[in-house]
């Protein structure tokens, strides 16, 4: 099974910039597809992006679409959300996740078993 690190998260100014990765371990990381969740304080954990296998076909939830990136570099067996344009209501706990075989733009968190511990993005106004 594969283990996941998330990492990256911190306190940016409204306009500014993060990057978050996600590192992975104990599989064949290639084999997995990779979102990006998020969870604001009293609010449902909710989909912000995620990657497939290969090819690696991106999906976006709306509200990030240009201003977000995911990649990923299986070499390095690892997944990023470059965040531009950061807003207050990006403000949540990040969360990686993965599933092994192909995501199909699947956007519900319980599609994917295996999740990292957590990362804090916090933006200022």
């Amino acid at each position: 099974q594969v283990q996941l690190v998330d990492a990256g998260g911190g306190l940016v100014q409204a306009g500014g910039s993060l990057g978050l990765s996600c590192a992975a371990s104990g599989g064949t990381f290639s084999n997995y597809g990779v979102a990006w969740f998020r969870q604001a304080p009293g609010k449902e954990r909710e989909f912000v992006a995620a990657i497939s296998r290969r090819p690696a076909i991106t999906y976006y939830v709306d509200s990030v679409k240009g201003r977000f990136t995911i990649s990923r570099d299986n070499a390095k067996n690892t997944v990023y959300l470059q965040m531009n344009n950061l807003r207050p209501e990006d403000t949540a706990v990040y969360y990686c996740a993965a599933r092994s075989g192909p995501i199909r733009d699947n956007r519900r968190k319980e599609a994917f078993p295996f999740w990292g511990q957590g990362t804090q993005v916090t933006v200022s106004s």
